[in-house]
């Protein structure tokens, strides 16, 4: 592959930078707003008992989507030559269990810090995977003809929803 090619990001590369700029916003990205009041009680609690329990399941979700990939795994929604379709482990609750995990880390970090910033972050989290994933199972579809019939079965980012 040219160096040309790396550049427009034909193996989806750009992807990679809004991803980082998108960790950035949620690491050193404001937390609140001026005219932004607390949950109060007993919604705060709420937010951090919820925040908590979605944090950790994303992490669980993230960390055994990766290792069921494992020579699978790549960063870009271009997958590797020699791949081979991973349907077994997470795969089976969800088709792309990091995302989810991801998505559920960061809305369960909005929660904990009780934050409608981070949650408005969170929303961009979501969005942006699933633009991610699209590209990614149009490839996956070309090169695995039976990913439609996981597709059918499994669903993409929300375990049994969506």
């Amino acid at each position: 592959m040219s160096l040309t090619s790396r550049i427009k990001g034909s193996r989806g590369e750009w992807y990679l930078v809004v991803q980082a700029v998108l960790f950035l916003l949620l690491v050193f990205g404001p937390r609140s707003y001026p005219a932004a009041t607390g949950w109060g009680s007993p919604y705060d609690l709420i937010g951090f008992a919820t925040g908590g329990a979605l944090f950790i399941t994303g992490i669980l979700l993230a960390a055994v989507g990766v290792l069921n990939l494992g020579k699978n795994l790549t960063p870009l929604p271009h997958p590797k030559e020699h791949a081979t379709l991973v349907v077994s482990g997470a795969y089976r609750v969800v088709r792309h269990p990091i995302y989810s995990g991801i998505i559920f880390m960061v809305f369960g970090w909005g929660l904990w810090l009780n934050s409608w910033l981070t949650v408005g972050y969170a929303v961009l989290f979501f969005a942006f995977f699933d633009i991610k994933s699209r590209r990614e199972e149009r490839l996956l579809a070309a090169k695995f003809p039976d990913y439609t019939d996981y597709r059918a079965r499994v669903r993409k980012l929300i375990p049994f929803v969506y």
